[in-house]
């Protein structure tokens, strides 16, 4: 996937099929990305999404 073909939307989806988007708010808010990262493996995220958002993350 290039990064911006990036769909958030999807990442949200499927945090809210585990009912974690509020804790992954929490954790992007907070600049904790481990957290992240874990919610985002729980919720069947796959890894070149996670690097994709974590990287968003860190360029904000």
């Amino acid at each position: 996937m290039d990064e911006s073909d990036f769909e958030g939307t999807l990442v949200l989806e499927k945090l809210a099929e585990i009912g974690k988007v509020e804790s992954f708010f929490d954790a992007v808010d907070s600049d904790d990305f481990e957290k992240a990262r874990l919610l985002m493996r729980r919720a069947g995220v796959d890894q070149e999404t996670i690097d994709i958002v974590l990287k968003k993350m860190s360029d904000s």
